[in-house]
């Protein structure tokens, strides 16, 4: 821990690394915690997987028609609106459940994404960075990408709490007030897509899952308004990358991974903690 403390004040990486969870955990505990209470978690995973096929088909348009401007994240970010929109759409017009059309527009992503590569010339190494990012290769563009990304998250979440608040928990009286749910539900899946692809493409799907729901899954246990709940799942998430970065450095294991099993440790000892609690008060 000490070497961490010491080095962190020398090396940028590093300090970059730091930031980067910490923008990151904004993003997380606001989005996440729309996310957890409309039970949509599983969009996360889908979408992540789903992008494979903007991303394999921005590749193929670069290299094959010698077009270099076009870059996997365009077509990663094209993908998951256009993904997170066909799944707003369907679920509310033709009342499938959300599970069911993630699934399916996963399978399709995935499989258009491999088309595209198989026919795009070269070793396509690119893309599983982008799918498997590392926290402490993060650069100052990636910096500049997540603030932008946290200042468009707080901005619509402080103008539209409300209508997302009426969404998240019951809709259908919203919609008799008059409030336009379909909007808002279409806008909420394409907060949470671009979300999921500009940070899987920094720390990792695996890492965006986990801070998408673990630390959200603890503050639900302890806050009784949603607003508090984003707080304490920002607080938490960010406590948990800065604890992740600093047990994993000595050592050298992966910080995603150290982060993930610190989160996951930490709500196993919550939802514990509180079932005890609960039985002693009965």
């Amino acid at each position: 821990m000490q070497q961490f403390i010491t080095d962190v004040q020398i090396y940028p990486f590093l300090q970059h690394a730091l930031l980067t969870g910490i923008l990151a955990s904004i993003a997380c505990g606001i989005i996440g915690t729309y996310v957890v209470v409309r039970r949509i978690s599983y969009i996360a995973d889908g979408i992540a997987h789903a992008v494979l096929g903007g991303m394999g088909a921005a590749l193929y348009i670069q290299k094959v028609h010698h077009m270099p401007g076009v870059l996997p994240m365009h077509g990663a970010i094209v993908t998951a609106i256009l993904a997170a929109i066909i799944i707003g759409l369907v679920s509310l017009w033709a009342k499938q459940r959300e599970d069911n059309v993630i699934s399916a527009i996963w399978a399709v992503g995935m499989a258009i994404g491999i088309i595209f590569i198989s026919r795009t010339p070269g070793y396509n190494e690119d893309l599983m960075s982008y799918l498997f990012g590392n926290i402490l290769l993060v650069s100052s563009t990636d910096l500049w990408t997540l603030a932008g990304l946290d200042f468009v998250i707080l901005l619509i979440g402080v103008l539209f709490y409300n209508q997302f608040l009426a969404v998240c928990f019951d809709d259908e009286f919203a919609r008799l007030r008059g409030l336009n749910v379909e909007f808002f539900y279409l806008l909420l899946l394409c907060l949470t897509a671009l979300t999921v692809v500009v940070l899987s493409t920094v720390v990792g799907i695996v890492m965006v899952i986990a801070l998408l729901t673990l630390p959200i899954g603890i503050a639900a246990l302890y806050s009784g308004t949603l607003w508090r709940m984003m707080i304490l799942s920002a607080i938490l998430c960010a406590l948990f990358t800065t604890s992740g970065l600093a047990l994993s450095y000595v050592p050298d294991y992966p910080a995603g991974a150290a982060t993930i099993i610190i989160a996951g440790a930490a709500y196993l000892a919550a939802t514990t903690l509180k079932w005890v609690s609960t039985r002693g008060r009965s």
